[in-house]
C-alpha cells in the first residue's frame, strides 16, 4: 500500500521521442509519464526501438474558461461520432489546443482513464472545470452506451449557455463602458481643464456667473481629492465584489433586484428562464431522474432566487408532486412556462416542451438586447451631451458677458 501511495505521488510531465518500429519506420510521439524510464518501457512493450526521449519544458498556459471546456466536448463528440478511440480522440484534442493548460487538463484525465478509472470518476477530480451537470450526463452516457450522444448535446448545451451569457454580457457592457469613458473624460476636464479657465478668469475682476462657480468648485475638488475619489470607487467596487463572493444575504438581495430594475430586469429573467429550462430540458432527456436534474439545474440558472426556487420544486418533487404544481408553488415562472410544463408533463415529452420554452426565451433576450441597445444609444448620447455640453457652457459664460460689455 505504502508503494503504491508513493507511486501515485509521482508527478509526471510531457516527453516528445523518436524511434523506429518493428519495420524500421521512423516514428515519434508525445507522452506523460514519470520519467524517462517508464517512457522507454512503455515503447520497448509496443515494439518501438527509442533513439531519443526528450523532456518538454512546461508551459502554465492562459487560464481555462468555459469555451474552453465547452470546445472540448464538442471536439469529442465529433470523434466519437466519427467512430475514433476514446483515448485516441483524448490525445487528438489535447495536441492539437492551443492553450498548454487545456492539453494538460487532458492528458492527466486520460492517464486517469488509462488506469482503469471511469471517465465520470476522471471528470469529477476537477470541480473547478466539470460542474455535476456535465459529470451527471457524463455517468448517464457511459451507463447507456450513448456517451457520443451525451457528448454531443452536451457540447450543444454548453453553447447555447455561452451565447445567452455573451448576450447578457454585451446588454450591459456597453452602457457600463460609456458611463465609465465619461467619468474619465469629466475627470479629466475637471482636473487639467478648469483650472487653466479659472486662471484666465482671475484677471477678469468681475463677478463670475453662478454655473461658472459651481463647475469650478468641482474643479477645485477634483484637483485636490482625484486620488481619494478614485481610490475610493476602486475599494468600493472590489469590496462589494468580495463581499458578493461571501455573503448569501448580499447574494440573494442583488440577484433578487437585478430582476426588478426597469430596464435590464426583464432581460436578466429571460435569460435566467432559459438557462433553467434549457439545463432541465438536457438532463432529463439524457435520463437523469427528475429529482436528481433538479440538483444540477438551480445552480446553472445563474441566479440565487432561483435556485432557492428549485430547491423547494426539489423537495417537492421528491415527495410525489407534480413538477408543474411545485414550479407554480415557487412563484417564480410566468404562466406560460407552466403551462408548457404541464403540456410536457401531460404527453409524456416534458424534454421537448422545456427545449421549445428555452427557445423561445432565447430568442425573447435576442430581441430585448437589440431593442435595448437601440434604446440606450440616444439616452446615453443625451446624458454625455448634457453633462459635457453644460460644463462647456458654464466655462464660457463668462466670455460671453465680456464680449457683450466690450461690444
Amino acid at each position: 500500500m505504502a508503494v503504491a501511495a508513493k507511486q501515485q505521488k509521482i508527478k509526471e510531465s510531457t516527453f516528445s521521442w523518436e524511434g523506429t518500429d518493428r519495420t524500421g519506420k521512423r516514428v515519434k510521439g508525445e507522452m506523460r509519464a514519470g520519467g524517462e524510464a517508464q517512457v522507454q518501457a512503455v515503447l520497448r512493450r509496443q515494439g518501438v526501438r527509442v533513439n531519443k526521449v526528450k523532456k518538454q519544458r512546461a508551459s502554465i498556459g492562459k487560464r481555462i474558461t468555459d469555451k474552453d471546456i465547452t470546445l472540448f466536448s464538442r471536439q469529442m463528440a465529433t470523434m466519437m461520432k466519427s467512430g475514433v478511440p476514446l483515448l485516441q480522440a483524448f490525445d487528438i484534442v489535447a495536441k492539437g489546443h492551443s492553450n498548454p493548460a487545456v492539453s494538460k487538463l487532458i492528458f492527466d484525465i486520460k492517464a486517469d482513464v488509462e488506469t482503469g478509472s471511469s471517465l465520470t470518476a476522471a471528470f469529477r477530480k476537477y470541480p473547478l472545470y466539470f460542474d455535476n451537470l456535465f459529470c451527471n450526463l457524463i455517468q448517464a452516457g457511459e451507463q447507456a452506451g450513448i456517451l457520443d450522444t451525451l457528448l454531443d448535446r452536451l457540447a450543444t448545451y454548453k453553447e447555447k449557455i455561452i451565447a445567452i451569457k455573451g448576450k447578457i454580457k454585451s446588454a450591459m457592457f456597453y452602457p457600463t463602458a460609456v458611463i465609465v469613458a465619461a467619468f474619465v473624460i469629466t475627470a479629466v476636464i475637471m482636473i487639467f481643464v478648469i483650472p487653466a479657465f479659472k486662471e484666465l478668469f482671475s484677471s477678469f475682476g468681475a463677478d463670475l456667473p453662478a454655473p461658472t462657480l459651481f463647475v469650478m468648485a468641482v474643479s477645485d475638488y477634483f484637483v485636490h481629492y482625484w486620488w481619494l475619489m478614485f481610490g475610493v470607487i476602486g475599494g468600493a467596487i472590489f469590496g462589494f465584489i468580495e463581499a458578493k463572493k461571501r455573503s448569501r444575504k448580499l447574494q440573494i438581495s442583488m440577484d433578487r433586484l437585478s430582476l426588478k430594475l426597469p430596464i435590464f430586469g426583464d432581460v436578466i429573467r429571460k435569460a435566467t428562464i432559459a438557462r433553467w429550462t434549457r439545463t432541465l430540458s438536457t438532463m432529463f432527456a439524457a435520463g437523469v431522474p427528475l429529482v436528481e436534474a433538479l440538483d444540477s439545474v438551480g445552480g446553472a440558472a445563474g441566479n440565487q432566487i432561483y435556485a432557492d426556487a428549485t430547491k423547494r420544486i426539489q423537495n417537492e418533487v421528491s415527495t410525489g408532486t407534480s413538477l408543474t404544481v411545485s414550479m407554480q408553488n415557487s412563484d417564480v415562472f410566468p404562466s406560460m412556462v407552466l403551462q408548457m410544463v404541464a403540456i410536457g408533463e401531460e404527453s409524456g415529452a416534458l424534454d421537448s416542451m422545456l427545449s421549445k420554452v428555452a427557445d423561445f426565451y432565447e430568442e425573447e433576450v435576442d430581441n430585448a438586447v437589440e431593442a435595448l441597445s437601440s434604446l440606450m444609444e440616444p439616452i446615453i448620447m443625451v446624458v454625455l451631451g448634457t453633462l459635457i455640453g453644460g460644463i462647456v457652457v458654464a466655462m464660457y459664460l463668462p466670455i460671453f458677458k465680456m464680449g457683450q460689455a466690450v461690444g
